[in-house]
């Protein structure tokens, strides 16, 4: 058997892969629906499994404070980060959204340092500035200026924001001793709950088209793997390693788009593009402790 912390990584890896796919997906959902309704629709389908998943419900103490985290992991993990996101989208560049987005894992480690006490080392840093260096190269790929859009950017920052203050209500949560569907379930609930209260600012929602076999492909990636599945994986991820390492995995979004995009969509790898791979890959492995990338890669050893 693995050990817990080799499927921790193994987790955040699997679900970093999955989640630099959905642009895929969206972005042919985005011909048909707003990106308020590809969230509702996505999650509905989410919280449907998870409940299908754990039917039981399981009573834990803790009153409304606990409940309060559940809430604020559902709403900065799922609706507001996915508002922000969206939105921004529609202001500045997918290469300014993808880059700004990628500083999460900064953030989440100066969160997770003054509210979770987790230590922050040198590497740490010099992860995030290689790692953004690569991120860099693979975003403006083919742009010859830096374009910047207050209002756009300010959105994604506020999206990264949104992702390192889920990781923290998240870890909170799971020091109270969750069981880890159940605790999942809740915090998407929360999620679909927050996102419904956006409904009324939209003038009409499209039904989804069931005769569309895209649609249900589509879907059935965002709401089933992608949330439900994902989800889960992230969180034990989460669980397992902290905030910290567990959101450095997050700089591996933009590389996998990139060769997502070049195998479904034939778009083609830069040598721009590829040095920023090579270096966004070299980002993460400092970011981890180097005895703990060595101990994954004895683990796996191991294994095999």
């Amino acid at each position: 058997m693995p050990s817990p912390r080799l499927c921790a990584h193994l987790c955040a890896l699997g679900t970093t892969v999955v989640w630099g796919m959905t642009f895929i997906s969206t972005k042919v959902l985005l011909e048909d629906y707003t990106p308020l309704e590809i969230a509702l629709y996505r999650f509905i389908l989410a919280v449907a499994v998870m409940y299908a998943l754990c039917p039981r419900i399981f009573r834990h103490g803790g009153g409304w404070r606990t409940e309060l985290l559940f809430l604020g992991a559902g709403a900065t993990g799922v609706s507001v980060y996915f508002f922000f996101e969206n939105l921004a989208l529609t202001y500045t560049y997918a290469s300014n959204v993808s880059l700004i987005i990628c500083t999460a894992p900064f953030f989440t480690g100066l969160a997770a340092r003054v509210f979770l006490g987790e230590t922050l080392h040198a590497n740490f840093f010099t992860g995030f500035l290689v790692a953004m260096a690569g991120i860099f190269c693979i975003s403006f790929t083919g742009v010859t200026v830096l374009k910047l859009n207050p209002a756009g950017d300010l959105l994604a920052v506020g999206a990264a924001l949104c992702w390192a203050c889920y990781s923290i209500f998240t870890r909170r949560i799971f020091i109270r001793g969750y069981p880890m569907l159940e605790a999942t379930r809740r915090i998407l609930w929360w999620g679909l709950i927050t996102l419904v209260l956006a409904v009324p600012f939209q003038e009409s929602l499209t039904p989804p088209d069931v005769t569309s076999a895209s649609m249900w492909l589509n879907f059935l990636f965002l709401g089933v793997l992608a949330s439900s599945v994902c989800f889960v994986t992230w969180n034990y991820g989460l669980h397992i390693l902290g905030a910290v390492k567990s959101t450095a995995y997050i700089y591996l979004t933009p590389v996998v788009t990139v060769v997502a995009a070049c195998l479904i969509l034939d778009e083609r790898i830069t040598p721009l593009s590829g040095t920023g791979m090579v270096l966004t890959l070299a980002g993460l492995l400092l970011s981890e402790k180097r005895g703990n990338v060595l101990a994954f890669l004895k683990a796996g050893k191991e294994r095999r």
